[in-house]
């Protein structure tokens, strides 16, 4: 089971990895003019890109986190509260990838500083994973 646990954190960081660049990406693509529509076409490209690589890398934690869920039989207040907020990022990464889709049907209405704010949330959802994880408070 050690393998087990080492593959799933290897793909939880990656994961993440991808969520914290993938909305830096938005921020970018928000912020460019109108006119510009090589930088766009790159910077649409390039989250494109990312977020492809990422689903399955995603996929592949939450697939490795159920077999230790399976494997060792975790139980408690604790881990419902993680595996809540496992949804809550599995609902951001297809809100990612909708967003991604508005910028290529000709662009998405919100700015970057909504942008900035979205790119928050995996953060504060990977301190409270983190703690729950480490400290099981409940």
């Amino acid at each position: 089971m050690l393998w087990v646990k080492a593959f799933h954190i290897v793909f939880v960081v990656s994961w993440f990895a991808g969520l914290f660049y993938l909305p830096r990406i938005f921020v970018n693509l928000a912020m460019v003019p109108a006119d510009s529509h090589a930088e766009r076409e790159r910077l649409r490209l390039m989250a494109t890109k990312l977020y492809r690589f990422v689903t399955p890398i995603g996929v592949l934690a939450i697939g490795f986190g159920l077999w230790l869920w399976f494997g060792y039989g975790f139980g408690g207040g604790w881990l419902h509260a993680k595996l809540t907020l496992v949804l809550v990022l599995a609902a951001y990464h297809v809100w990612c990838g909708r967003l991604l889709a508005e910028f290529a049907s000709g662009g998405s209405t919100k700015t970057h500083v909504w942008f900035r704010f979205f790119n928050e949330l995996p953060v504060l959802v990977l301190v409270a994973i983190c703690i729950l994880t480490v400290v099981k408070p409940f």
